[in-house]
């Protein structure tokens, strides 16, 4: 059973590495791939965090504090790259902008 403490950080990380893997597939779909190339990498770099972060979370690990410092610099990063490329118009890097920033706020809160 998950500690209720980490219930909603891990729902939050969770559907910030989904989002992270959505948008990088999404990116490679672009016409200009190599412009992408940032976000693609910050968004797998973010989404792996993210699952480290609540699997250590699940195990009520003693790592579970700087994994959350870590994700939540990871998400604050990844939600700035995905937001440049939203203001051109790219929903995928909206959304993940959003789920980005909803999970570095929770691991903040986890981690204080």
């Amino acid at each position: 059973m998950i500690p209720e403490k980490y219930r909603k950080c891990i729902e939050a990380c969770l559907a910030c590495a989904v989002a992270c893997n959505q948008c990088a597939t999404s990116c490679l779909k672009e016409e200009d791939v190599t412009m992408m190339a940032k976000c693609i990498q910050t968004d797998l770099e973010c989404a792996a965090i993210c699952r480290s972060a609540a699997e250590l979370m699940s195990l009520n690990s003693s790592y579970s504090t700087l994994i959350c410092n870590i994700c939540a610099d990871a998400c604050y990063n990844c939600a700035l790259v995905c937001e440049q490329h939203a203001e051109m118009g790219m929903q995928h890097c909206q959304i993940c902008a959003e789920a980005c920033r909803l999970c570095a706020d929770e691991c903040e809160k986890m981690a204080a």
